[in-house]
């Protein structure tokens, strides 16, 4: 009793429980069932017997040996893995809550399970205990002795029976409390990197009529658990809308996760975003937390949606609508209360259409579309966006912050930033290296101004005031013919190796985008 009082596992205090009885008697057998999740096993034998297939007694500790000697009974995957509620003695012990002694047992009773095992072994009485706790039944202590059970016997059983269910209710208390500070040293960790991360981008800025659309979007769904589906192009700043969203919400206090689901492995995907038990595949070392797992009671970024696998798509889409899950190797159900928040720069409306997409999880997902609008549409912005991300790069760099002059916001302004802000931040960053404590210096390349004839066969200058600048027409008539070239020479592949996204230099999710964006047709 000392001994399972003190321990803080509940397989220990399980072990020490059922090795405990068959030391101290003629114990053939001694087992205990835990009340544990029903519907587990499709092919479970005794299924016709459950009434009540919402839960049932699960073996979880066996001690004892048969008489041979050429057999111990540790084993838990046996015929009597699971036993339903009410079904046999055991189950009417843990659904009445009453004990039972069988004091003379010959095989032959009705009740008996296993008669030729009976016989076999020579069992001659039975003690089945329930473990109550605070008015609940936990399980059920059985043993199985090879002597007649006395009255004495039976007291001593049942006061091994309440010590065993207080201290397996302690051990389920302890490993709560390993399970909830392991959880909040991963998501300390995982902040400290996430906030680390963020500062590299700094707060939305701008205040241009399609900024303001979206920011007011944001304060709108940010205090419901609505889905989101922040759309754009890659660059824009979407993980900041993500992160704002969050951070306006009722679940601030508690993580914001982000996944980026184009970057995991498909073999990888449920393990990641699941969770795995210790021995679920090669590899599996220990117990580990999904992503699901790490953002219970606050919000799931999934950055680049459009990116997970097909045959995966429905897995996910199982989570969202029943909020739990299993870890993989893993039979006990976990569930969850989370709010996902989704991205993607690729189409995901045609991507359905085409079939590689599913239609019930787009719908899933975008109960409140948010478009976040691209650099060039928002050019107004440039300028001050421009001087918060010099200020951002100076600290980092522990440099003083460089001015900026109107020949160089001007030029910022003409470009049309295929690569968005982000392309606008490595540009800053660039520049600020390589100031020297002078003004900044944009190496911009900006496609040359078609020239003008003069009327005799020569090329006139550009008008006064306009040299070296580029209208924005001209800019997207270059870019629309760049990328007809590179659409021409590839025969209209864009994706994979020599494909036109590496000609271009640029990502195929991007070059699909613009090719969107500047009515291209392809093929």
């Amino acid at each position: 009793m000392l001994s399972i009082v003190e321990a803080r596992s509940v397989d220990l205090v399980l072990k020490q429980v059922v090795e405990g009885v068959a030391a101290q008697s003629n114990a053939a057998l001694v087992r205990i069932w835990l009340v544990g999740k029903g519907d587990l096993c499709p092919d479970c034998r005794l299924r016709e017997k459950c009434f009540d297939h919402s839960s049932c007694l699960h073996l979880a500790a066996s001690a004892g040996g048969s008489l041979a000697g050429d057999q111990a009974y540790s084993r838990l995957d046996g015929g009597f893995r699971r036993v339903p509620m009410e079904g046999f003695k055991i189950g009417q012990i843990a659904a009445t809550g009453r004990a039972l002694l069988a004091p003379n047992v010959t095989g032959n009773e009705p009740w008996a399970a296993n008669p030729k095992w009976i016989k076999c072994q020579g069992v001659k009485s039975f003690a089945g205990l329930p473990l109550v706790f605070h008015g609940g039944t936990l399980g059920v202590l059985a043993v199985f002795e090879r002597a007649p059970l006395v009255d004495s016997d039976f007291e001593w059983l049942r006061l091994f029976a309440d010590h065993a269910a207080v201290a397996i209710a302690n051990a389920r208390a302890f490993e709560e409390i390993d399970r909830l500070r392991s959880r909040l040293e991963r998501e300390n960790a995982y902040l400290q990197e996430e906030v680390k991360e963020a500062l590299k981008f700094g707060e939305i800025v701008g205040s241009s009529p399609p900024l303001r659309k979206a920011l007011g979007q944001i304060e709108l769904v940010a205090r419901t658990d609505a889905s989101v589906l922040i759309l754009g192009e890659s660059g824009v700043g979407k993980e900041l809308v993500a992160r704002a969203i969050h951070e306006r919400s009722d679940r601030r206090n508690r993580p914001l996760i982000k996944v980026n689901c184009g970057a995991i492995p498909e073999t990888l995907f449920e393990s990641e975003m699941f969770g795995h038990i210790k021995g679920a595949f090669t590899g599996a070392v220990k117990d580990r937390a999904g992503r699901f797992e790490l953002a219970d009671g606050g919000t799931l970024f999934l950055d680049e949606v459009g990116e997970i696998p097909l045959a995966l798509q429905a897995k996910l889409l199982r989570v969202l609508q029943e909020q739990q899950f299993e870890r993989v190797g893993e039979e006990r159900s976990r569930h969850i209360n989370t709010r996902i928040v989704a991205a993607t720069n690729r189409p995901l409306k045609e991507e359905v259409e085409a079939g590689r997409f599913r239609a019930d999880l787009y719908y899933r997902l975008s109960v409140f579309p948010i478009e976040v609008p691209p650099l060039r549409d928002r050019r107004e912005d440039i300028p001050l966006l421009a001087a918060h991300l010099v200020k951002v790069a100076a600290k980092k760099m522990n440099l003083p912050p460089p001015r900026i002059e109107r020949e160089q916001i001007d030029l910022l302004r003409a470009y049309d930033w295929p690569g968005n802000v982000r392309e606008l931040q490595n540009a800053v960053e660039r520049a600020v290296i390589l100031a020297q404590n002078g003004p900044l210096r944009f190496d911009l390349v900006l496609p040359a101004t078609p020239t003008q004839s003069d009327g005799e066969g020569k090329p006139s200058p550009p008008p006064a005031g306009t040299s070296g600048v580029t209208t924005r027409a001209a800019l997207k008539e270059r870019e629309r013919e760049s990328i007809r070239a590179a659409l021409q020479q590839t025969n209209g592949k864009i994706f994979g190796p020599r494909g036109a996204a590496e000609l271009l230099g640029m990502k195929g999710t991007t070059l699909a985008s613009r090719i969107k964006a500047l009515g291209i047709k392809n093929g």
